[in-house]
């Protein structure tokens, strides 16, 4: 079903996040894979200043997100967030998740975002810069594989 994940994140179930049902409620997942590309990133040396007034090296935007539900996650779970970036194109790339319970190898949920470049003040698509390219590219051929096919 997914190749090996080489980048995981782990969180952990807050109160808030569960809905009616007592479950994650779904639109949190999202907020989980926003958190696992921030830190993949992070994990890579690419972060985002704080500071308003600076601007990031490269900036990007979500342009499209799937999310396939298998089961579902409770108050005071650990997750885990598997990420990896399978696709690079000239302006865009492809980021896939697997999110599991900490004990139990089975996914959770399965996503996929499309990001693309951004310059916010021209408000247009931007390339992706070479050195981006390079870290991403390096780390997905050469970190250890977390997780085995499944």
């Amino acid at each position: 079903m997914t190749k090996g994940y080489r980048f995981c994140h782990s969180v952990r179930v807050r109160y808030a996040e569960i809905d009616g049902q007592m479950i994650v409620f779904n639109s949190h997942y999202l907020t989980y894979c926003d958190i696992g590309i921030t830190e993949y990133l992070r994990n890579l040396g690419i972060t985002t200043p704080i500071d308003p007034t600076s601007k990031p090296e490269f900036d990007f935007a979500l342009v499209k997100t799937t999310l396939e539900f298998k089961g579902p996650g409770v108050f005071d779970d650990i997750l885990h967030i598997y990420v990896k970036i399978p696709r690079l194109g000239n302006s865009s790339f492809t980021t896939k998740f697997m999110i599991t319970r900490e004990d139990d190898p089975a996914p959770l949920v399965i996503a996929e975002s499309i990001y693309a470049g951004f310059d916010s003040s021209t408000r247009k698509s931007i390339p992706i810069p070479d050195n981006f390219r390079n870290l991403i590219e390096t780390f997905e051929q050469s970190a250890p594989v977390l997780t085995p096919d499944i």
